[in-house]
């Protein structure tokens, strides 16, 4: 993809909490994009896993049960509702790609409920608390866009919000946007010493690859603190925004509050920037070898 589209575009990210109950939080986000298109948002980009609590918060074999083949029940909804509303869908799900193999993958939905693709996670993290090296294998399909009906977009998910290469290579597929669906938090016994640093800190990183790239980008987040028998618990922070090309936060969400941002981008906007700030030309391809390699020692 050589150019970007020039022509509008508004988005909309979904911020919700999520039940124990998989029907009811698929409804909510149902209800919710549908919100989202009555807003005028015409691409929609729900949270990562939308359709569960966060589970990886635990080991537990049984919760493999969550797992859907895409396409499946929920891409289902989502085509539908992509159709009747004339609006773009990503939705990120928990896929059952064969017995014993599971990804964490985002389905790209064009507005006329056709799958054009989906992503998956490429970075699997291992955390407390967030154990997803457990679920997931690790993407197999690469950094790369879509061209939808009303804009060229890329899509990554949560983890991969750290690594610049990601971000890069999806730019430089033509996305007009990134997307990360995302479901991050704070570990209660952490918050009071480390919160305010390690939200600043995930902003900072999204919004460095929207100007190193140029690009638009939009982080969706969920809220509401999920505790199951056996863990500590987390507070997901919420914060969801969408940044322009050059790193100003558009829009905000709270950290509490369910919330629908609606945003216009532009794409000139896109070839404005890089005119002033022409990262990809000066790029020195032919010494980036390295970067293939764990290490350079």
């Amino acid at each position: 993809m050589a150019y970007v589209s020039q022509r509008p575009f508004r988005v909309g990210l979904v911020q919700m909490s999520c039940s124990a109950d998989p029907a009811e939080n698929l409804e909510k986000a149902a209800e919710k994009v549908r919100d989202a298109a009555r807003a005028g948002a015409q691409i929609v980009c729900l949270q990562e896993l939308f359709r569960s609590q966060y589970f990886c918060r635990e080991e537990d074999a049984r919760l493999f049960d969550l797992a859907e083949p895409i396409p499946g029940p929920s891409t289902e909804v989502m085509a539908k509702l992509a159709k009747e509303h004339d609006v773009v869908i990503v939705a990120s799900l928990f896929e059952k790609r064969a017995e014993g193999l599971y990804h964490n993958t985002a389905s790209i939905l064009d507005a006329g409920g056709e799958m054009l693709g989906i992503f998956r996670k490429m970075h699997i993290p291992d955390d407390p608390l967030y154990f997803e090296k457990f679920y997931f294998t690790p993407g197999d399909l690469g950094f790369r866009a879509w061209d939808t009906k009303f804009g060229r977009i890329g899509v990554l998910v949560c983890w991969d919000q750290w690594y610049p290469e990601g971000a890069r290579l999806t730019a430089m597929d033509g996305a007009n946007i990134l997307f990360y669906p995302t479901a991050i938090g704070w570990h209660p016994a952490e918050k009071e010493e480390y919160g305010p640093s390690q939200l600043d800190a995930w902003m900072t990183i999204q919004r460095s690859h929207a100007i190193a790239n140029g690009v638009y980008v939009g982080a969706v987040n969920r809220i509401g603190f999920e505790k199951g028998p056996n863990d500590a618990g987390i507070e997901f922070f919420g914060n969801s925004f969408i940044s322009d090309p050059f790193g100003r936060v558009l829009q905000r969400a709270s950290h509490d509050r369910e919330e629908i941002l609606v945003q216009e981008c532009d794409p000139k906007l896109i070839d404005e920037t890089r005119r002033n700030w022409p990262f990809f030309r000066d790029r020195r391809i032919d010494h980036y070898g390295d970067l293939t390699k764990r290490w350079r020692a």
